[in-house]
């Protein structure tokens, strides 16, 4: 059960899923609080770097996660076809907004030409810098591509609870459990 199939996700995709909004929360909330940081705060420096390190492998995750996505059927989705194409629609603009939040934050961290340190562990180049503004421009696109993503994301959390509280179907569980999913 590690593959999608037409009729439900896989573990993969379902791992993929759920660490990438849990990471995507956490690094909202940690930008956000680090804007608040003072030069003589204990975290002005270590919070970034935690900022940087998870937002890199989140990179990583996103572009398996994309690969993952063409390479495996996608399972049926079910309702009206409205609401079929807003699923469709919307899972594309959460895709393209997470790419966006993290290609710009990247760009920011590697503007001034050096790497960004992930967990001390390896370095990911920066091979993109010096760019016209680059880090204020990239810093302004990773803001409100942040903020259009939280929100997006918000709206697909209610549509998961829509479908599985109003309209009692199935969709909700399939994102949960593996073994649901491949119930006809």
């Amino acid at each position: 059960m590690w593959k999608n199939t037409r009729s439900g996700w896989g573990l993969v995709s379902i791992l993929l899923h759920w660490i990438s909004a849990m990471a995507i929360i956490g690094l909202f909330a940690l930008g956000w609080w680090m804007t608040g940081l003072g030069y003589y705060d204990s975290w002005y420096n270590l919070g970034p770097w935690w900022h940087r390190s998870i937002g890199m492998l989140l990179l990583f995750a996103t572009f398996f996660r994309v690969v993952w996505r063409i390479t495996n059927p996608v399972p049926v989705e079910k309702g009206h076809r409205l609401e079929r194409l807003a699923a469709h629609l919307g899972h594309i603009g959460l895709y393209v907004l997470m790419l966006v939040v993290l290609v710009s934050g990247y760009l920011i961290s590697t503007a001034d030409g050096r790497g960004i340190s992930v967990f001390d562990a390896f370095t990911v180049p920066a091979m993109i810098s010096d760019l016209p503004n680059q880090a204020t421009v990239a810093g302004q696109v990773h803001w409100y591509s942040a903020l259009a993503l939280i929100l997006l994301a918000a709206g697909h959390t209610l549509a998961a609870l829509k479908h599985h509280w109003v309209d009692r179907n199935d969709v909700l569980w399939r994102m949960v459990d593996p073994r649901r999913s491949r119930r006809p």
